[in-house]
């Protein structure tokens, strides 16, 4: 599943989601497909924290100079709290 990319493991998720709802597999593919989609889940959430991990703002520094730091969200939040 490593090799797998984001929006594929998504689609497969989305289809997988598809299946379950119309609820005309049998008991036991039920449970497989329930399965595989908690691994792609997992493998999302993963995905998306790897992503979260490498965000990065530019931003100016004091000196005028461009610069990056690491997305802090909460800071954001705060920052346009203090600006409004």
């Amino acid at each position: 599943m490593e090799e797998m990319k984001f929006e594929e493991a998504i689609g497969r998720l989305e289809k997988i989601v598809q299946q379950l709802e119309e609820g005309e597999k049998s008991l036991e593919d039920s449970l497989k497909l329930f399965e595989e989609g908690i691994k792609l889940s997992k493998f999302c959430s993963g995905k998306l924290e790897e992503a979260k991990k490498k965000i990065e703002i530019l931003t100016k520094s004091d000196k005028g100079e461009a610069v990056t730091k690491p997305f802090n969200l909460e800071e954001e939040i705060e920052e346009e709290e203090t600006d409004s």
